[in-house]
């Protein structure tokens, strides 16, 4: 595949993956003032990016529209996204007078970039040539459009990275180094671009697409972080309550007063369609499961734990399985005690549940098939039990 059309729908993808980020992230962004600078910036960037394809521009011809407009249009725009990226890292509160001068350069380039092209008489030559290149051919023009984009990115970059590395807020963190990383390939780009214009490299251009493609990737990382923060919660939420399902849905029948809610009749649909947010629902049978084996243990057989811990290592369980496979038999033998009505006697505690983690949970789940009715269980007519 020739460069120019892998720069082309890279460049598409881009920009398709950008205007979702946008819109998916129009909401909250907006509603918080910390990120709403972010939101607008990258959208001021996308809409030069989206200008800069060469198959948006030609559909916009296509509808009557020049294209030394189109330049134009995306020149003007792209200068304003340099100058919101200056204004979306400097501090309001430390730099008043910092922000004003910002504000005051981005307009005086506005302003020079819509005289420069209102005085040249000359326009860039119509074509697939012109459609990437600015509206003006004026070395003025052209240094003012490119520094101010070097100017912005290279601050950008900057103020990014150090802020990152002084927040503990994770999400915050990778927003800004997505943000730097992008700044980054846009100093390539236009120190490239402004090489292109000047002749010094003619065939770079297709190169040059392929990683303002790339810019506009991490400008789209760089908004969704908190949306894939929450997706990776909610799939950790399932996996927990996917794996924690059988044990949770065994103990919370044997003991069914410790559970705000009776399992449904397969983990598919608990998975599926939860009753509460996944990551509450993984919380709720965690905590569920916990009180039940705090319930259980008053019915646990004396020695029953190290009778299936001797049980795990005959049936060949890996040496850092055994100490769950002793906890699930002794549980599964506790648990049909309770169904068989052996009245409770005092708790005997096992090893790991009176101060249970999450991973000691998970890993009685990962056991219980195999142990669960590893031990044989006394009826309730059983001397032992009665004394």
């Amino acid at each position: 595949m020739p460069v120019s059309e892998l720069a082309a729908r890279l460049g598409l993808t881009s920009v398709l993956a950008l205007w979702f980020a946008l819109v998916w992230r129009a909401r909250p962004a907006l509603r918080q003032p910390r990120l709403r600078g972010l939101w607008v910036t990258v959208l001021a960037a996308t809409t030069a990016i989206t200008l800069f394809q060469p198959g948006i521009v030609a559909g916009l011809t296509s509808a009557g529209t020049d294209v030394h407009t189109v330049s134009l249009v995306r020149n003007l725009i792209g200068v304003l996204s340099a100058g919101l990226v200056l204004l979306f890292v400097i501090d309001p509160r430390r730099t008043p007078l910092l922000r004003r001068s910002v504000a005051a350069a981005m307009a005086a380039a506005l302003v020079s970039l819509l005289v420069l092209d209102l005085l040249r008489a000359d326009r860039s030559p119509e074509g697939m040539a012109a459609v990437q290149r600015p509206a003006s051919a004026a070395a003025a023009y052209w240094l003012i459009l490119v520094v101010a984009h070097i100017v912005g990115d290279a601050v950008a970059l900057v103020v990014c990275w150090r802020y990152s590395r002084r927040t503990a807020e994770r999400d915050l963190v990778w927003s800004l180094r997505l943000f730097a990383a992008g700044s980054v390939l846009a100093l390539v780009f236009w120190c490239g671009y402004l090489c292109h214009l000047y002749g010094l490299a003619p065939g770079l251009l297709p190169y040059l697409s392929l990683i303002m493609g790339a810019h506009g990737f991490l400008r789209a990382a760089s908004l969704l972080v908190p949306t894939a923060t929450a997706v990776a919660r909610s799939a950790t939420a399932l996996r927990t309550t996917w794996r924690l399902w059988p044990l949770w849905r065994d103990l919370v029948t044997a003991v069914p007063h410790v559970a705000l809610a009776s399992p449904r009749r397969t983990r598919l649909q608990e998975v599926l369609w939860p009753r509460c947010p996944p990551a509450l629902q993984a919380h709720r049978q965690t905590i569920e499961t916990y009180d039940a084996l705090l319930t259980l243990q008053q019915y646990v057989q004396p020695d029953a734990y190290e009778k299936a811990h001797r049980h795990a290592r005959r049936a060949g369980v890996r040496d850092d399985c055994l100490a769950s496979a002793a906890l699930a038999g002794a549980v599964g033998q506790a648990r049909r005690a309770v169904l068989g009505g052996v009245p409770p006697s005092d708790p005997r505690p096992l090893p790991g549940v009176v101060h249970g983690s999450h991973e000691t949970l998970l890993g009685i789940a990962r056991m219980w098939p195999a142990m669960t009715d590893a031990l044989p269980c006394r009826d309730r007519t059983s001397p032992a039990q009665q004394s």
